[in-house]
Formats: structure tokens, sequence, C-alpha cells
């Protein structure tokens, strides 16, 4: 008995497709697990205290010139320059400057951008090429046997025209009217 295995070929978008759509789904239920607050004391009442003690409750952000410690500003998604300057600001980890950490993200995101773009081109760009090199195939498969076609007609013209030669068919003008021998 045989058992007939079937392979399925899928396109290189096809996976990256996959991939991120799998990203995506992983990073939707990761931010969605609730992450619970050690403390749920005001971030104002933690001011003038340290960054690490500010930075325990994640709704709160840490400015360095004031040492205040405020709420973040969620409607306005960046903290505005009165409330504290992005260079000073600090929220999730005090040794990192939130500008800093803007630029990174906003870099990293480019960067995936960039590379999923680049492999959609390079993608159908291969496409292309296996369709050319495909159809050149094909071309040089029709012209051999176009070639083939033409050298059995001419041997076969030739043996026509000895048969003929032989039984004294053969004549100048083909239309002319055969003489009695």
């Amino acid at each position: 008995m045989q058992s007939s295995a079937r392979v399925t070929m899928y396109s290189p978008s096809a996976f990256v497709f996959v991939l991120i759509s799998c990203g995506i789904c992983v990073i939707t239920v990761t931010a969605q697990t609730p992450t619970p607050a050690p403390a749920d004391t005001p971030c104002a009442l933690k001011s003038n205290t340290t960054c690490d003690e500010c930075l325990q409750n994640v709704t709160c952000l840490w400015c360095i010139t004031t040492k205040k410690c405020i709420e973040y500003p969620v409607k306005s998604i960046l903290p505005s320059n009165s409330v504290c300057p992005l260079n000073d600001a600090r929220w999730g980890l005090c040794w990192l400057n939130f500008q800093i950490l803007i630029i990174t993200v906003s870099v990293l995101a480019g960067i995936i951008i960039i590379a999923v773009l680049v492999c959609c081109f390079c993608c159908c760009k291969c496409e292309k090429i296996g369709r050319k090199r495909e159809d050149m195939q094909m071309e040089r498969q029709t012209r051999l046997r176009k070639d083939r076609h033409k050298a059995r007609r001419s041997e076969m013209q030739m043996r026509h025209d000895e048969i003929r030669h032989k039984y004294g068919l053969s004549k100048d003008n083909p239309y002319a009217r055969m003489d009695d021998h």
C-alpha cells in the first residue's frame, strides 16, 4: 500500500503574513493581561522621594528636575514640556530617558515596517523572476519543437521528391498535363 503525501507550497508573502499575525496576537494577549499595581497611592504623595518609589506605580511619571511624581498625562500621550521636559521625564525605569525611549521605539517600529516592506518587495520580485525563467524555458521548448518539426517536414519532402523522381512524376511544371509514354 502506498500512502500519498500531499505537499502544499505557500508563497513567502503568506509566511510573512502568518508571522505578523501571530506577533500581533501575542502582543494583544500580553497587552490585555492586567499587571497588578503594588501601591494604589496617588502619585502626588510620592513627590520629593526617589525615582524608584515613584515608578512603583505604573501610572506615575517622575520628573528629575523638579523631583515631582505626577500622574502620567494619558490624554495627551506624551507629557508636555510644561509638565516635565521629555529629556528629564522617567516612566517605567529610572535609568531610561523618556525621550530616548520614544526615539528607540520609533526607530524599531520603522525598521520593522521597512523590513516587512522589503520582504514583500523581494517576494514579489522573486515570483516575477521565477515567471520569467519559466517563460524563457517554455519559449526555448517551443523553439526546439518548431525546429524538430521543420527538420521532419524537410525530410518528408525529400523522401516524397525521391519517390516522385523514381516513378517519373517530377516535372518542372506541376500543373502541366501528364504525357503518355
